[in-house]
């Protein structure tokens, strides 16, 4: 019986009809991806072939402003818009969802102009550097994000970009140009696990830096650079910056956090860069949702802030922030000044318990 079964499965398997069946499936979809790629091609035109190589704008490595303090940079990363974080799962210390991002990112640029005037109050910055360092979005690569984000990816991709393109328009009117360097993180992706080939062109994030930079591609005063890999390098005066998401760097520990697992990653990618000659100084990355600024590395807090996923790990409090800092031409970075992306929230203290005896 089993034999006979066994043989009819082979029969049935290797029925021509079966076989063709399954490579017009194979067929229709591969031509369905084509298209997909075909219809963001033309959406994008040639935007990748003129953004993926560096061409950093003169204002980023000439001096301008002799009296000028430097050139401020606002990294932003981890977003995570789309997500919905409950205050009622975290003891009450944060909330998130779409209206909080599009508030938190208006509340971020508005903020950064202003500790920029209190450094300068003539404004004399050529320019402003605005790394956008990935996880822009929640993506849906875990199941509960899948069941609790506010909106499905593409969507949430729109909303945001509309976000963004708010708060460039909003700093072009304080400062002469924008310099956008631009990386891919780990949440935005469409598969299943990042993957190392094609790591950009299957992420969301990629998506959102290329409709900014076509909505931007004729305004002269807005540069974007979005490498085609998972680094990026480029110079502000004398200080050499190479951008990465963080993601490639694994485990950590509950004393020191991810300090050991940072320190590491920046050495072996110092050491892997130096012998192509990619040479950096300053390697700044997000990720980790947690602000921590050194001399050799830059790691960025997160605008959506303390969320289920790292109460339930224990975590350390953080309050949704974003990096600022300043680059001198010869005093490299002089200005550190991380800004809250809202005003502090005052929670709700524990009720005391009073005992008789």
């Amino acid at each position: 019986m089993t034999t006979a079964r066994t043989g009819a499965d082979y029969a049935a398997k290797h029925d021509p009809a079966t076989i063709i069946a399954k490579l017009s499936a194979q067929l229709t979809k591969l031509e369905a991806e084509s298209g997909t790629r075909q219809l963001i091609a033309g959406l994008l035109g040639n935007a990748l072939e003129r953004l993926e190589t560096l061409n950093p704008p003169k204002w980023t490595t000439e001096l301008v402003h002799p009296e000028s303090p430097g050139i401020p940079t606002l990294f932003l990363s981890d977003i995570h818009a789309g997500e919905v974080v409950q205050a009622n799962q975290i003891g009450g210390v944060n909330s998130y969802d779409l209206e909080t991002t599009a508030t938190r990112m208006e509340h971020t640029v508005k903020t950064a102009v202003h500790l920029s005037r209190i450094l300068d109050p003539e404004m004399r910055y050529p320019g402003i550097v605005v790394p956008l360092g990935g996880d822009m979005v929640s993506g849906d690569i875990h199941e509960e994000l899948q069941v609790t984000n506010a909106l499905p990816t593409i969507p949430t991709v729109l909303e945001l970009y509309e976000y963004i393109v708010s708060a460039i328009v909003f700093l072009l009117e304080y400062f002469p140009f924008v310099f956008l360097p631009c990386v891919t993180g780990n949440h935005g992706r469409n598969t299943k696990k990042i993957w190392a080939k094609n790591r950009t062109r299957t992420s969301f994030d990629w998506l959102l830096y290329q409709m900014l930079a076509k909505r931007f591609k004729d305004n002269p005063r807005v540069t974007f650079y979005i490498p085609d890999g998972s680094d990026g390098h480029y110079g502000i005066y004398n200080t050499r910056y190479a951008i990465t998401h963080g993601d490639q760097f694994k485990a950590g520990d509950s004393i020191i956090g991810p300090i050991g697992p940072i320190a590491r990653g920046d050495q072996k990618k110092r050491v892997r860069d130096q012998a192509v000659g990619q040479n950096y100084e300053v390697l700044i990355m997000g990720h980790w949702h947690q602000y921590i600024h050194t001399e050799r590395y830059i790691v960025n807090g997160s605008m959506k802030g303390y969320d289920e996923y790292a109460a339930q790990g224990n975590f350390g409090f953080e309050p949704p922030r974003q990096a600022l800092w300043v680059t001198h031409p010869r005093f490299g970075i002089n200005w550190r000044m991380p800004v809250l992306c809202e005003l502090p929230k005052k929670v709700k203290a524990s009720p005391s318990i009073i005992t008789v005896y």
